[in-house]
């Protein structure tokens, strides 16, 4: 076998037993934990399309990852409910608990999620071969399936990892149609930033301005070039980009289901998709009404602009958000920046910024767009994170820049190898290269000991979490499970339990128990969740005066009252 194909099988086959790891060390967490906060909702919505052919369930996501949740409790035999729209959540939780297999059916649900992991950690591959050879590619990728955030949230049946995979997979695939100006590319652009635009509506701004950000990049190489012919002439860039288009449109018709509808009718009714383009009245009102009174449009069209108005709409009203001890409804501009400072392994950050950093060096010296499209990414989602987003619920929402820091990572490791090799061998060396094996072995050795509690990994930078961010990075409902079965450990022949989630608590296996309000004091087992502490500041202090007597995974505190204690 030639050394060119000895080679790229074996780093085809490093490559998929690294995605096996990042999969399995998801899997591993499954039996684990019960369902999160915003699981039932995500199988709700998918479930109602495959099984009633209607998306109506929280439409600000789009449904492409959804029915992939959605279709092995389906084939299972799970059925929708028939719960009133638009909140999916009680029609979730009906499905999961309702035919006695919530198992099963959460199982399943989490297994569509492994897919988009899987993508994930192929992406950042192929992305770090733009920059750095195979064996960087692949430390990238190991790093990336080695993360404690993006396995914790790729072994749930939510879409914070679908969303970083398929935004990356569109902008890799944007980088490659502009270099090299093939149909071909095109057509595999158009598939990937549909499907992208048809995970969830994070795609429009990071896929829009990643992709112009790629195409200045791309025009301010070939300038710098002595044969400046472009790879795509005027009808190249007419044809890819109609292909591309069209793509776009196609997937996303069939994601909603295909169907075909008139917005309007010959009296005009009132239609809020168009109301939103065309506004209340004016001329281009009354052409829209008397158009699409006469032509069908994709279904797809009046939901995907609903779900950008309630996205709109969401931001503008902001979420109760909580950081370093406040609560916000608008946010705050630096909690981005703080979740990723809290929630990345030390050794991934440090490296992955200096490599980014070196890349930027790199780029402006050698006028390599490949090199700078990484740092510059990462800078404009972060910069657009910090200057428009208002919805503050956890560093999730940026998942996408962890393959990013994961690469730089690698350029830096590769880079300080290759000065090491170079080095007279010696003591010297000898400690270099040590220090190299200790920051990459680090990662491993911060995952290994993280498990299960992936969600909540926080590095050594927040020894008391609770104090910085809590939400989905720490407590997003997934510990109750946990807490039944230490409950009965102890034989507690009761509880009283502040808890904020979507479980249905009659069905979780808990011993007797009262749900405890604000203010309300109790003996006896009392078991606390941090978001329902955080929610009601201070009026569980009483608490406070009684020891706690152990935390139940990372976000459940238990504590014993004696009776008759004030």
């Amino acid at each position: 076998m030639p050394e060119s194909t000895r080679a790229r099988r074996t780093t085809l086959i490093v490559l998929a037993l690294v995605t096996a790891l990042g999969c399995g060390l998801a899997a591993s967490t499954w039996h684990v934990f019960g369902h999160t906060w915003d699981e039932p909702e995500h199988i709700a919505a998918g479930m109602a399309l495959l099984d009633r052919g209607h998306y109506s369930y929280d439409i600000q996501h789009p449904p492409i990852a959804r029915v992939l949740l959605a279709i092995g409790p389906y084939l299972a035999g799970a059925r929708s409910q028939g719960s009133p729209p638009p909140d999916g959540r009680p029609e979730g939780v009906a499905i999961l608990y309702n035919s006695g297999h919530y198992g099963l059916y959460l199982t399943l649900a989490r297994a569509g999620a492994l897919p988009f992991l899987a993508l994930l950690i192929v992406v950042t591959y192929l992305w770090g071969r733009t920059v750095t050879g195979a064996r960087g590619a692949l430390l990238a990728a190991a790093l990336v399936a080695t993360t404690p955030a993006v396995i914790g949230h790729g072994a749930l049946a939510t879409l914070d990892v679908a969303a970083a995979a398929t935004c990356l997979l569109a902008l890799w695939t944007t980088r490659r149609w502009l270099e090299s100006g093939r149909l071909r590319d095109a057509v595999v652009l158009g598939l990937a930033l549909g499907l992208a635009l048809g995970t969830k509506l994070s795609a429009l701004p990071f896929c829009g301005l990643g992709g112009c950000v790629l195409l200045l990049l791309r025009y301010w190489e070939r300038r710098g070039l002595a044969d400046a012919r472009q790879p795509i002439g005027p009808a190249g860039w007419l044809c890819g980009t109609a292909a591309a288009g069209l793509l776009v449109v196609a997937v996303l018709t069939a994601a909603y289901g295909g169907r075909m509808i008139y917005l309007t009718d010959q009296t005009h009714r009132f239609n809020q998709a168009l109301w939103y383009l065309f506004g209340a009245s004016g001329t281009l009102h009354d052409w829209a009404y008397a158009l699409f009174a006469r032509v069908r449009v994709p279904e797809a069209l009046p939901l995907m602009l609903g779900g950008i108005e309630a996205l709109q709409v969401h931001n503008e009203n902001g979420h109760l958000s909580y950081l370093l001890g406040q609560q916000r409804l608008a946010g705050w501009w630096y909690f981005y920046p703080v979740a990723l400072l809290v929630k990345t392994p030390l050794p991934l950050l440090l490296t992955g910024l200096a490599g980014l950093a070196l890349l930027l060096r790199r780029g402006l010296a050698d006028r390599c767009g490949s090199a700078l499209a990484l740092p510059l990414l990462f800078v404009l989602v972060m910069g657009f994170a910090i200057a428009v987003s208002h919805i503050n619920i956890g560093v999730r929402h940026l998942l996408v820049l962890y393959p990013l820091l994961a690469i730089g990572a690698a350029v830096i490791v590769e880079q300080s190898a290759a000065w090491l090799a170079m080095r007279p061998a010696g003591a010297g060396r000898a400690a270099g290269g040590a220090v190299l094996v200790a920051v990459v072995g680090a990662q491993f050795v911060i995952t290994a000991a993280s498990w299960p509690d992936y969600l909540a990994y926080f590095n050594v930078l927040a020894p008391e979490p609770e104090r910085v961010l809590v939400d989905s990075d720490l407590d997003w409902g997934q510990d109750l499970q946990r807490l039944a079965r230490r409950l009965h450990e102890l034989g507690a022949p009761s509880a009283s339990l502040a808890y904020l989630g979507t479980a249905d608590l009659r069905y979780e296996g808990l011993p007797p128990y009262v749900l405890l309000a604000p203010d309300q004091r109790a003996t006896g087992w009392i078991a606390i969740t941090a978001l329902a502490r955080i929610r009601a500041p201070g009026r569980f202090g009483w608490l406070d005066a009684y020891p706690r007597r152990e935390r139940i995974g990372k976000s459940i505190d238990l504590y014993f009252v004696p009776a008759g204690a004030r």
